[in-house]
């Protein structure tokens, strides 16, 4: 996770951070999925929050192209956030988003890349925040998300990952 500017517009308060997932093969970290996550806040709220508080997220994951061709995969990722929302216990309002399968495949001097499939997702959220750890179970909620579209196992309650810094920059 990494902190980078949040929008100014959005709201009056905003803070923002982005993440990123890889597979840590042997030669080398392959970034197989990525996202931002911005918190806002606006005093007295907005009509379409239903609240003070909401979450607005981005991710995109590599998904196999079989995967990808699947009918079901937007109701699926779509599913996979609520999923993890609610295992994770956090109560929220007025759940909104877009889920899109990317297909990409390279002409010319670009050939010789393999064709590569993704899964963005697009959603936000109003949380309902009756403490902070009530916003903790929104964070953490939407790692687990992001770890199970990119096809990684959840950790361990208590268990933290060690990455490579080389990625920044």
């Amino acid at each position: 996770l990494e902190e980078v500017p949040a929008p100014q517009k959005l709201a009056t308060y905003a803070f923002a951070f982005n993440a990123y997932m890889t597979d840590n093969v042997a030669d080398g970290d392959n970034q197989i999925a990525n996202g931002r996550f911005v918190f806002l806040y606006e005093p007295g709220g907005q009509d379409s929050w239903e609240g003070e508080y909401r979450c607005v997220t981005f991710m995109r994951a590599e998904v196999d192209s079989q995967m990808q061709e699947d009918p079901l995969l937007p109701e699926v990722g779509w599913n996979w956030l609520l999923d993890s929302l609610a295992d994770a216990k956090a109560d929220i309002a007025a759940p909104s988003g877009t889920v899109t399968r990317v297909s990409s495949a390279s002409f010319g001097k670009l050939s010789n890349r393999q064709e590569e499939s993704d899964i963005e997702i697009r959603a936000s959220w109003s949380p309902l925040l009756h403490t902070v750890e009530d916003l903790d179970a929104n964070v953490a909620a939407w790692c687990n998300f992001m770890s199970e579209v990119a096809g990684l196992p959840p950790l361990a309650d208590g268990v933290a990952s060690i990455h490579s810094a080389k990625r920044r920059g």
